[in-house]
């Protein structure tokens, strides 16, 4: 049975999770989801989607279901996966909402450590909403706003029609720097399309470089960025004082890309990214990265989800393919210089 893809909604209270959940359930997009939010009140749904409600499942009009976490998400899971095969309806995949202020990163991690809901799901991406008026007041404040954007496999920029465009830019550089690898996609009214969002592979690399080729381009006016045509100059001249947000508590995250031009050690590579997690794995949010292993024809993909590596060999590498080995941490007190060495260390004799 193929495994139902799950996509991790975040995001900080009032950045518009709810106008897009609200839009999952009652869009007439053709596809089921269920959806599973953390608590029912707050969220609003109007009640005449509802068809009939048991304890925690509700049945939307256009298929969709919505359900309550009262309890542990992975016997919500295991239940929707049960109705799944019990002909209940299948589901074209599962959005988990969590609350404001959690951390995705245990919601995620379910997806890897329960075998029976491993088997029948798996982790799509997290996406988190970000309300474009208010987030550097939130990262000044808030660590887990940090967190949430930090962890995301893409970002959606809302209430973009509230901000001028010399602000969106400035907001969209501050994202990247906490996250060098997310899309951002902007959104008035969390109006993002579905098919943006939801069933995008965020979790597969290839399809993350198919979608975000230069993920290990630093940003505009980053050291190392490369300039092309569609670079300009004019955000560079903005004196205005409250735009110098460079050195605020959330600056104890960041992303760190490294890239290796010899093959590696398969045996080295793996050694060191257990003890590097075992080490650091709590403030290393989100790891990812293709491999080029020395004596194997086939690209080793890997990612992190704080303590919980995953990896395997995926398709083989092309003709003429750049066979660069790529890697990014994201995380808190990441020190890139001894990082920098780690990786080159594992570089195959």
């Amino acid at each position: 049975m193929a495994q139902t893809p799950v996509t991790v909604l975040t995001g900080y209270l009032g950045a518009g999770k709810t106008t897009l959940l609200n839009r999952i359930l009652s869009e007439p997009h053709g596809k089921k989801y269920a959806v599973i939010v953390n608590e029912f009140g707050e969220i609003g749904i109007d009640n005449d989607l509802i068809v009939g409600a048991d304890e925690e499942v509700f049945e939307m009009n256009n298929g969709c279901v919505c359900c309550t976490v009262r309890g542990d998400l992975i016997r919500v899971v295991q239940g929707l996966m049960k109705r799944q095969t019990r002909g209940g309806g299948g589901f074209d995949g599962i959005v988990i909402e969590t609350t404001g202020l959690a951390d995705p990163g245990p919601v995620a991690q379910t997806f890897f450590v329960d075998e029976e809901v491993r088997a029948k799901a798996k982790l799509d991406s997290v996406t988190t909403v970000v309300d474009a008026k208010h987030i550097l007041l939130r990262l000044s404040d808030s660590r887990e706003a940090a967190e949430q954007i930090a962890f995301a496999d893409q970002i959606v920029l809302n209430k973009t029609d509230l901000v001028s465009e010399g602000d969106l830019a400035l907001i969209e550089a501050r994202l990247r720097r906490l996250n060098p690898l997310a899309p951002i996609h902007r959104a008035t009214r969390s109006d993002v399309p579905l098919e943006a969002i939801l069933g995008r592979g965020g979790f597969d690399l290839d399809r993350i470089l198919t979608l975000e080729p230069e993920f290990l381009n630093p940003a505009h006016g980053e050291p190392g960025h490369v300039h092309d045509d569609h670079c300009d100059d004019h955000d560079h001249d903005h004196g205005h004082e409250h735009h110098h947000h460079d050195h605020e508590h959330d600056d104890d995250i960041k992303g760190v890309a490294l890239t290796l031009d010899q093959p590696v050690d398969a045996q080295r590579i793996t050694a060191w990214l257990n003890d590097l997690l075992a080490r650091q794995g709590p403030d290393i949010l989100r790891a990812k990265g293709i491999l080029n292993v020395k004596g194997d024809d086939r690209r080793l993909v890997f990612q992190a989800v704080h303590m919980i590596l995953e990896g395997d060999f995926q398709r083989d590498w092309k003709a003429g393919e750049d066979r660069t080995s790529r890697m990014v941490f994201i995380g808190r007190n990441l020190d890139e210089a001894l990082l920098r060495v780690g990786f080159q260390s594992c570089a195959a004799a």
